[in-house]
């Protein structure tokens, strides 16, 4: 089935996710049009795709980046969009109707543009997590109002998206998530306060962006996806569930009322779960290397260990409390990961920073995007705080 060319905005163009889109809008390219194209701080790479696409609106959204990429590349500043959030949402009004926008942006700076998305009633492929973790039910609205609609990009989503096809949603009993556990699943905890940067960076599955990867070796990615999932299939939080999945082939799976269960396999390739949001929902020829089911290892299954793992048990502690909550967690981690990757945090010190921010900021009620980013903006300011306090003790 052939597909006709789509308009594709990608937001976030540089990072893992978009290197991937641009891969296969490249394999493909009677398929997918780049009309749009964002960076934070890749002014240079962000020139070679605008010049490889010349049709393409273009975004930094980094200030002093954009100001490097304009004396660097005054040919194509005519095309380039203002800094920030406004420059996403320039992109997003420029996409013409029909247009797909894919949000690979990193944390709750993907909300207002994935909200603007939707309300136009362009369909928006979500990598960006933490727009629907933060945004909640402002998203879910914004989609039921404008007519958009999400398509999943992570691969777990990506994979109860494909098992539900067909299925009544009474006869879902549960979800579950895989992880691969990332790079501390064999340590012993005792030992997490000698984890160094570089070892936190070094997944055992997937090649990702600093953050994604930090995230991933504390679980906090997991437990952003257990809200994700709740939100996107309507499923009860208490019958999302994780395993740990090392061998990163089955994606997630599906348990029917009556036993049964459905899983999606696939090789751990990005590309895959980016193809079928960016088909809306079908499943196009694809000349990705497949899974081979005779040559596969031993598949394997493991409950997390919460000693590993107390990011997971703070996300869906602040699930369970509501939509303030996850704001402050997503906005706790995000300054927390940065603390580590600046030298300022500890691999152990993640969780106890992100359980203070959710004990000691007020949590006022979320009825707009307006109150998420100004709990969102509270919550950094408090955490930066604890970053520095923390640095302070140890130097």
């Amino acid at each position: 089935m052939r597909v006709e060319s789509s308009p594709l905005a990608l937001l976030g163009a540089t990072g893992s996710i978009g290197q991937n889109t641009v891969d296969l809008v490249r394999r493909y390219a009677d398929r997918y049009q780049l009309v749009a194209l964002s960076a934070r701080t890749r002014g240079n790479e962000l020139a070679l795709l605008a010049r490889e696409f010349p049709a393409a609106q273009l975004c930094l959204t980094d200030p002093e980046a954009r100001a490097d990429f304009v004396g660097a590349h005054s040919d194509l500043v005519d095309r380039l969009a203002p800094p920030g959030e406004e420059g996403l949402l320039e992109l997003v009004a420029g996409a013409p109707a029909g247009a797909m926008v894919l949000n690979g942006v990193v944390g709750s700076a993907g909300l207002r543009p994935t909200v603007s998305a939707l309300e136009r009633g362009l369909d928006v492929a979500l990598a960006n997590k933490e727009a629907l973790v933060v945004g909640g039910q402002i998203v879910l609205e914004a989609a039921e109002r404008g007519g958009g609609r999400l398509w999943p990009v992570d691969s777990e989503h990506s994979a109860i998206a494909q098992c539900l096809r067909g299925n009544p949603k009474d006869e879902i009993r549960r979800l579950w998530l895989t992880a691969s556990g990332g790079p501390f699943r064999d340590r012993d905890p005792e030992t997490f306060g000698d984890i160094e940067l570089a070892e936190v960076l070094r997944h055992p599955t997937w090649d990702m962006g600093p953050k994604i990867t930090v995230d991933s070796a504390t679980m906090m990615n997991k437990g952003l996806e257990v809200l994700e999932a709740h939100l996107l299939f309507g499923t009860p939080l208490a019958r999302v569930n994780v395993v740990i999945h090392r061998q990163s082939i089955i994606h997630s799976m599906v348990e029917l009322r009556d036993g049964a269960f459905l899983a999606q396999l696939g090789a751990p390739d990005m590309r895959v779960p980016i193809l079928y949001a960016l088909s809306r929902g079908t499943h196009q020829e694809c000349d990705v290397a497949p899974f081979n089911p005779l040559e596969s290892p031993e598949l394997t299954f493991e409950a997390p260990d919460p000693r590993r793992y107390p990011c997971l048990d703070l996300a869906r502690q602040a699930g369970e409390a509501g939509g303030a909550a996850v704001v402050v967690l997503n906005a706790a981690n995000e300054e927390a990961v940065a603390g580590l990757l600046r030298g300022e945090l500890s691999f152990i010190e993640i969780a106890p920073l992100i359980e203070r921010a959710l004990v000691q900021v007020d949590r006022p009620a979320i009825g707009s995007v307006d109150d998420a980013l100004a709990l969102d903006v509270e919550t950094r300011l408090r955490s930066r705080e604890l970053v520095a306090e923390r640095a302070r003790s140890r130097s």
